[in-house]
């Protein structure tokens, strides 16, 4: 688990982001993956300053182990210098090895923060969930520990003042907000009381925000009026411009159109009938207002 120094900004990643939820949703259905609704809790992660580092530590990686349902599996956390946050040594198991960053001695609120991405690599090396590439995987490792619950806790770790800065994690804290904010919409969620930065808040302002844009877009209903009207127009010349978030396939009456999935990113085809139609995504299940 990385700790840069330069905080990049913004959404470089969603491509990234959106191929690891689908993934997510086809390896563990649409049942599995509301099997995580809820947040692991705030109080279950905090390590008070008066208890003892190593037990304190030992029982934040249990209360993950079990939010992340992966009840057979044994963290045992350590510390020591090194130049990234945090390592996990990936086995058959029942026991892994966690390696913390020395500093985390001094800075115990982040180390939930810091266990929540390890143990997700857990959880994903036993569901053999894997990306090609490191940082793909990386990211991957990220997205699915904000989308099962416990990547609040990245993103509160990020924290910046006149002289230094501080993030967890590969995606930006955008993108962190982002997923979390698809989180929120599937499960009813809002984790914004649980921020204890500011810059998380507002990092989580600007993902909400980008996520309810992105389900308000044509064919979705909703749509303002002048993606509205560029749809209409692109759809009576069965043509998308190369920027459009839908395609056209077909002519005439059998003129459909295709578009992604706002909950799990997987390719939805209808009838561009012009006329609204409620269409239930195959993977997520989720059922989306249409005006194709």
């Amino acid at each position: 688990m990385a700790n840069g120094s330069e905080v990049v900004r913004g959404f470089p990643h969603l491509d990234t982001v959106h191929g690891a939820i689908t993934a997510l949703y086809k390896r563990l259905s649409a049942d599995g993956v509301l099997a995580y609704a809820g947040s692991v809790a705030p109080a279950d992660v905090a390590l008070g300053d008066d208890e003892d580092l190593h037990l304190g530590t030992q029982r934040v990686a249990r209360a993950l182990v079990r939010h992340l349902r992966l009840p057979e599996a044994r963290m045992v956390v350590s510390f020591r210098a090194m130049e990234h946050a945090a390592s996990v040594e990936l086995a058959a198991g029942p026991e892994y090895f966690i390696e913390l960053n020395d500093r985390f001695r001094r800075h115990r609120r982040d180390i939930g923060a810091a266990l929540a991405h390890e143990i997700t690599h857990v959880l994903l090396h036993r569901l053999a969930l894997a990306f090609p590439g490191r940082r793909e995987n990386e990211l991957l490792t990220d997205t699915v520990t904000a989308y099962l619950g416990a990547g609040w806790l990245l993103l509160d770790a990020f924290r910046e003042d006149e002289l230094t800065s501080q993030k967890l994690g590969y995606l930006t804290p955008e993108e962190f907000g982002y997923v979390l904010a698809l989180r929120a919409e599937v499960f009813g969620e809002d984790p914004s009381p649980w921020f204890t930065s500011p810059q998380a808040y507002e990092a989580y302002a600007r993902g909400r925000d980008r996520a309810q844009r992105e389900a308000r877009r044509p064919p979705l209903a909703g749509a303002g009026w002048a993606r509205r009207h560029r749809y209409v127009k692109e759809r009576r010349h069965g043509r998308a411009g190369p920027d459009a978030p839908y395609a056209f396939e077909g002519a005439g009456a059998s003129l459909r159109v295709s578009f992604d999935c706002p909950t799990c990113w997987q390719r939805i085809r209808i009838p561009a009938a012009g006329r609204p139609v409620r269409a239930r995504c195959g993977l997520c299940r989720s059922l989306l207002d249409c005006e194709p």
